[in-house]
């Protein structure tokens, strides 16, 4: 079997769609078909069934897929460890970012890494924080950015970057209407909540356990970008990061309530592994002097 059929049963198994597997690993649907259909044929298993869902993975499937994991890895550690006696770090490492980013500085970041490790590429997927921290746990990331307020996560090494301070927004119509003079009163007016895969969802779960007010369900938005311009149109009250909600008051589109402040982290995150990979290490010793 070749590594790049075991990329492609793993790519297949994660999108359980072929077309979806195909972009992933850029090639074509027939030649995914092809190539999972050849592994098969070696191994002497069936891999998938086709459902209406679309790709789902046998009971041979569930098993092999473990191996065929330990299998990629162990390829790139070797040419990981290969590039280190030439005296050089090469590969492409998977960084995550949230989907509406603070400044995290990764042109500094990338300018550092070219400068001493020219071969290693970064590769950059915008998403939100849970959801990227989803992807690491399967393995389709090898680090990345994102916001939480858990300073250790189990299987990952977190590195806290810089607090992130969050505020209450107000709709202009709300704000005219009379400032609310309690966190209670506060939560009973209308409000656009966060996604629950977003970094800010469990902050704003704590603002309302805190006025003893039950959460809304109303409009939801899934990036900071979305909130602010929800609550610019008078749908509702929304949370944001401190310093996007100050801008969107200076240009007049809403109003900070004076009352209530959190703060969440900006954080660098990779799984933790037994044999660390050095070009994930070369991006972590960029952010880390970055952001020092």
């Amino acid at each position: 079997m070749e590594l790049y059929q075991l990329t492609t049963f793993i790519a297949v198994a994660v999108e359980r769609n072929l077309t979806r597997a195909a972009e992933r690993v850029f090639t074509s649907v027939p030649a995914v078909s092809a190539q999972v259909k050849a592994l098969e044929d070696e191994l002497g298993v069936k891999l998938f069934d086709r459902t209406s869902k679309g790709m789902a993975l046998t009971e041979a499937g569930e098993s092999l897929l473990v191996e065929a994991r330990r299998t990629v890895e162990a390829a790139q550690r070797m040419r990981a460890a290969a590039a280190q006696l030439r005296g050089e770090l090469s590969g492409q490492v998977r960084m995550g970012t949230v989907s509406d980013p603070v400044a995290l500085r990764l042109g500094e970041v990338m300018v550092r890494l070219a400068e001493r490790h020219p071969q290693v590429m970064l590769q950059l997927q915008q998403n939100l924080s849970l959801r990227t921290l989803a992807a690491l746990r399967r393995g389709d990331l090898d680090c990345a950015y994102l916001m939480s307020a858990q300073e250790q996560i189990e299987g990952m090494e977190v590195r806290r970057l810089t607090v992130i301070d969050l505020a209450v927004t107000l709709t202009r119509r709300q704000a005219e209407a009379g400032m609310p003079a309690s966190l209670e009163a506060l939560a009973k007016l209308p409000w656009v909540s966060n996604s629950p895969e977003c970094g800010l969802r469990l902050q704003q779960e704590t603002l309302f356990r805190e006025a003893g007010q039950p959460f809304p369900h109303g409009a939801m938005a899934d990036t900071e970008g979305a909130v602010r311009g929800m609550v610019a149109s008078g749908l509702g009250a929304g949370l944001m990061r401190l310093d996007q909600a100050q801008a969107a008051e200076r240009a007049g589109e809403l109003v900070v309530w004076p009352g209530w402040r959190a703060h969440t982290w900006l954080c660098w995150m990779a799984p933790v592994k037994v044999v660390p990979d050095p070009a994930v290490g070369a991006v972590r010793e960029a952010v880390l002097e970055v952001w020092a």
